[in-house]
């Protein structure tokens, strides 16, 4: 199914980051050609390490502000993942003004260069936060409510120019609104950690997880198994399915409470004591929505995209991974 790219010139902007990693790695066992670029503000040398030295992947160390490194990472190149942004909510909270920076001014960048370099198709990663303070349930592409964070804001911005590219220029574009993605390489460290790697690093060391709110917050949670499925289905889409943005989740939803749950079940095979450990509660997080969960019906019907992992599927891979590399 995926011969359709074999060969090709695939960009990931982001590449050495934790999604982006994962894609530079399944396209090259696809046999495509990869350019990562990265600037390593999140992204981690050590997610690249393993295939550095392939002569199909090729990295350029280049910043999305800047518009000449975007010209250069998308020379020759037959399509684009873009995967490179500032993640988290509060981070965007604190400053706003970066985050802007690097998530609408270098996705503006990002459409110049491959317009400029007529590339092919722009898949880009969109973002639940769209969803902002509608209350609808599932959520469906097409209803969407006012932004709750900077962060939000960018994400919906960059959807806005993917549209208007694609109308003026003649872009491919496909969005994909991620839902709590986690999975293999995620970062458990520093203040945007997110919650996944963050609460099994925890547990994993004999501390209490502290979740925000009373943990009856739901999430659908996302592994990363899923998203790379999406990207490359959307590679090989028809093209009447361009111009669209698309959930990408496993569509459903589980409590904060559940999530420890699960994770304390992971955990007994590595750490029998792990059920005795405390959860703690603090106040809830600026920004976040209560609840979310993914109709993934358009994906289906329009790329293919069927997820093959659960949460409780995906988070057996992602315990065993921390536990063998933290």
């Amino acid at each position: 199914m995926y011969e359709k790219i074999k060969e090709k010139r695939v960009l990931v902007t982001g590449g050495a980051g934790f999604i982006g990693s994962n894609l530079c790695e399944y396209l090259l066992s696809l046999g495509c050609y990869v350019v990562c670029l990265d600037n390593f503000a999140t992204g981690r040398e050590s997610n690249i390490s393993t295939f550095k030295n392939n002569s199909r992947f090729r990295h350029i160390t280049g910043d999305i502000r800047n518009l000449n490194d975007c010209l250069k990472a998308t020379e020759n190149v037959d399509f684009v993942l873009h995967q490179a942004a500032l993640g988290s909510v509060p981070r965007s909270i604190k400053d706003p003004i970066t985050s802007n920076e690097v998530n609408i001014n270098g996705f503006l960048n990002m459409l110049v260069a491959s317009r400029d370099n007529k590339v092919k198709r722009f898949v880009y990663a969109a973002s639940s936060s769209t969803y902002g303070d509608s209350s609808s349930l599932p959520k469906i592409e097409d209803v969407i409510g006012k932004p709750l964070s900077p962060y939000a804001i960018t994400k919906y911005v960059n959807e806005l120019y993917a549209d208007v590219f694609s109308k003026t220029y003649g872009i491919e574009t496909i969005g994909l609104r991620y839902f709590n993605v986690f999975g293999r390489r995620q970062d458990s460290d520093g203040a945007y950690a997110a919650v996944i790697p963050k609460f099994v690093k925890k547990l994993m060391s004999g501390k209490s997880p502290v979740i925000n709110g009373d943990g009856s917050f739901s999430r659908d949670f996302t592994y990363i198994d899923n998203v790379i499925q999406a990207n490359i289905l959307s590679l090989i889409a028809d093209q009447a399915a361009t111009n669209s943005v698309y959930n990408v989740a496993y569509g459903s939803r589980n409590t904060l409470n559940d999530l420890i749950e699960y994770l304390k079940d992971c955990l007994m095979e590595f750490k029998p004591d792990v059920l005795d450990i405390e959860i703690k509660y603090g106040p809830n997080r600026v920004g976040d929505i209560p609840h979310s969960h993914a109709s993934i019906e358009k994906a289906k019907s329009r790329l293919k995209y069927s997820p093959q992992f659960s949460l409780q599927e995906g988070l057996k891979k992602s315990v065993k991974w921390y536990w063998e590399n933290l």
